[in-house]
């Protein structure tokens, strides 16, 4: 029997079942991008990483921070981002994943207790996995389930730290958390929160700071900024207490052991952060808010979705092969829609998830509403085609 054979009958299978993923080529009107305000080719952060360039800034930082990978921009990006994000201090990972992966396999100790939402991203789940913590799962935003965790560890002898864990916006279904809530609990059982702002920086809070913005500073939050989708770049930044940076300089092994990010990418992180601030970033976040609005007249409305509550407008459908059909029919018509099913969602919740940029127009939306509301109302795609 061939070697390669599991994995033959295992593609095979995913391909049966309409699980199957396959790379593909950029392609339509952007519905699928996390580049929500736009910025992945904005003039100003090209125009700062050209300067950088021409001032013989390496593309390359040539090894992990600890060696000679830490680079003059990474630190200036962080003190800029502490000063930004309103943290005592910031380090700056190759992404979201990497981030995540070190602050939750690092920072929670023996001891403690890791109370995290059922629907937290992958790389929170991997991170978790990997703590020697205590770690449970509760339903996704409640945060009474939160509350009623850490009460339940005390009762039966937990003595040291909680952890609270929890995006503040959900990537697949575009709903906020009740931060407030978390913080509450937090502040009550003395645990720790976690916060991981990915889907949120650069379009919520005061100059796009985050939906959590206004707990920052307190002793017992860090938040995770990624780089990659509302500014536009890559990366992502973990702010918190000076001791918690250094814990994971020096504990978290995908930080330790990765080489470090461009310092190229350090400059337009930078230059993000600045397009983001003030007037121009409220005009950038307004046009978003206006496509926002779009979508729900357009799509949501007539298909009797609620009112949306961010960028992101998930369209359940259910049956997975149909979820894939329907995005077919959108990316025929030249749009790029894309169809979503399990692992990444909960098993017969699969759905089109519209992603919401400002690198469409209100004109896109409503083409798309043309397409995309007849089928999704029947329910079957033959008869759209």
């Amino acid at each position: 029997m061939s070697l390669l054979a599991p994995y033959v009958r295992q593609l095979k299978a995913l391909v049966a079942r309409a699980r199957n993923r396959q790379l593909q080529p950029r392609a339509g009107i952007d519905f699928s991008s996390n580049d929500y305000l736009g910025l992945s080719h904005d003039p100003a952060i090209a125009s700062a990483i050209t300067r950088a360039i021409a001032e013989g800034v390496p593309v390359g930082s040539g090894g992990s921070r600890l060696l000679r990978g830490n680079a003059p921009e990474h630190e200036a990006l962080e003190a800029q981002a502490a000063r930004f994000f309103g943290s005592e201090a910031a380090l700056y990972l190759a992404n979201g994943f990497v981030a995540n992966l070190s602050l939750l396999s690092t920072l929670p100790r023996p001891g403690d207790l890791i109370v995290a939402d059922e629907l937290c991203h992958a790389s929170m789940h991997d991170g978790i996995r990997q703590s020697r913590a205590t770690t449970c799962f509760v339903a996704h935003n409640d945060a009474q389930a939160f509350d009623d965790a850490i009460t339940k560890w005390r009762s039966e002898g937990g003595t040291d730290t909680p952890w609270i864990v929890a995006e503040t916006l959900y990537s697949m279904d575009g709903d906020i958390a009740p931060v407030d809530a978390l913080a509450a609990i937090a502040r009550r059982h003395d645990a720790m929160l976690m916060l991981d702002e990915a889907h949120a920086t650069g379009v919520f809070g005061t100059d796009g700071r985050g939906i959590a913005a206004h707990l920052e500073g307190a002793e017992n939050l860090i938040t995770l900024h990624t780089c990659g989708k509302g500014l536009g770049v890559e990366g992502a930044l973990v702010c918190g207490e000076r001791v918690l940076i250094d814990t994971l300089v020096n504990k978290a092994r995908p930080f330790i052991f990765s080489t470090a990010p461009s310092p190229l990418m350090a400059i337009g992180v930078g230059a993000a952060i600045e397009r983001i601030s003030g007037a121009s970033g409220d005009d950038l976040r307004a046009e978003l808010r206006e496509r926002i609005e779009a979508a729900r007249v357009h799509i949501g409305d007539p298909l009797g979705l609620p009112p949306p509550q961010s960028q992101i407008l998930p369209i359940i459908l259910g049956d997975d092969r149909l979820t894939m059909d329907v995005a077919r029919v959108c990316q025929s018509a030249g749009f790029d829609v894309r169809g979503v099913r399990p692992p990444t969602v909960p098993v017969g919740k699969s759905r089109i998830r519209l992603s919401l940029t400002r690198n469409i127009e209100v004109e896109h939306i409503t083409r798309l509403a043309q397409h995309l509301v007849p089928i999704v109302r029947a329910g079957i795609v033959e008869a759209a085609e």
